[in-house]
């Protein structure tokens, strides 16, 4: 029995970043937790989760990043977290509240088995980072909850993790896709005390990509469970337009769930709407690819001053359907960090699937 479908009015889009580091890290000297913070407040960012290598403090973030005076805010909702550093790879834990990461850190060489209990006991959100490349995530991707399937602004490097999500997806495993900058270097506050990387910031930094959650309250709890629920979408930078997933199962005209929604396929025909929400360019088109349980499933324009596009498919009335989407676009200007743009292209944002019959005990 799959779980009722919540309320597709009853919460409101918080946007963040989901992967930055301080100076708690050891080559993010020039990035002040205060600094981190104000500039997320500045762009507009609900909520933020600092995520320090815990290999630089010996897995001790909880008297290092958690601990520093600065490490406060008055509007941006902030996350308790870290990046797990291992040899088999790197992860983000996230929580809404402070937990024991300690434990975590030392079992980082355990069997996936030891790992996944202590993740279950310390009831946190675990992430898979940057999946493929020098530090791809080399553990079983059944004790993560979500994956990092845009990271840092240089979109075309992350075609292996979307290929890593949609074999997860099309074997059953309901793991949402989420972004995150992975942003190491702030800009030094005088020429001498540039690091090699500091030139990064003005083409990688808090933002890029922004990570969007339709969140049922206004709170560091609700962003967890939302991020755990999938009701998720990426956009290339903070005002970038924000992609929406919706899916009307009786054709009355009225949408019935969104991405991260899952329900049970009656074996007829479904209505599907992605529109924009945001800083559009009402002269422009739109690109919008539909994947379909992992394969191209068809290409959409999209136009006017709220973009959108309808279609409609007839999910399989047995076995698993998923339904994601991807836009492409003229890019949206962040003048916080003019380069992005160019490392971005033209992708604009990305969905979580619209799911059926997808096994919420698998």
């Amino acid at each position: 029995m799959l779980p009722p479908i919540a309320s597709l009015t009853g919460g409101e889009w918080l946007k963040g970043d989901l992967h930055v580091h301080s100076r708690h890290s050891k080559e993010s000297s020039n990035n002040s937790v205060a600094t981190i913070i104000s500039f997320s407040k500045s762009v507009g960012m609900d909520y933020l989760c600092i995520t320090d290598h815990d290999n630089h403090v010996l897995g001790d973030v909880a008297h290092n990043t958690w601990t520093d005076p600065e490490f406060k805010s008055d509007s941006v909702l902030l996350l308790y977290g870290a990046e797990w550093t291992t040899t088999r790879g790197h992860g983000n834990a996230f929580s809404a509240r402070p937990y024991d990461h300690q434990r975590l850190y030392d079992v980082r060489d355990q069997r996936d088995v030891v790992v996944g209990a202590v993740k279950k006991e310390l009831g946190i959100h675990l992430s898979a980072n940057h999946p493929s490349g020098k530090d791809h995530f080399g553990y079983s991707y059944d004790m993560v909850d979500s994956i990092e399937v845009w990271n840092s602004s240089y979109w075309p490097k992350n075609a292996n993790a979307i290929m890593i999500w949609d074999d997860m997806l099309s074997s059953g495993r309901k793991l949402t896709g989420r972004g995150g900058s992975d942003a190491h270097h702030g800009a030094p506050e005088t020429p001498d005390k540039a690091t090699k990387n500091s030139f990064q910031a003005k083409s990688n930094y808090i933002g890029t990509p922004t990570t969007w959650v339709f969140a049922p309250a206004r709170t560091s709890q609700a962003v967890v469970d939302t991020l755990t629920g999938g009701r998720v979408s990426v956009s290339a930078n903070p005002y970038a337009p924000r992609v929406e997933f919706y899916a009307d199962l009786d054709q009355d005209g009225k949408m019935d769930m969104m991405m991260g929604d899952n329900t049970k396929s009656t074996g007829k025909p479904v209505k599907f709407r992605v529109q924009l929400t945001g800083n559009t360019v009402p002269t422009a088109s739109y690109t919008v690819n539909v994947v379909k349980d992992g394969n191209k499933f068809g290409t959409f324009q999209a136009i006017g001053k709220i973009p959108m596009v309808e279609f409609t498919d007839t999910p399989a009335l047995l076995g698993r359907t998923y339904y994601r989407v991807t836009v492409e676009g003229p890019p949206t200007a962040y003048p916080q960090v003019p380069e992005s743009m160019a490392m971005s292209g033209n992708m604009v944002g990305l969905s979580n699937p619209i799911y059926f019959n997808f096994d919420p005990n698998f």
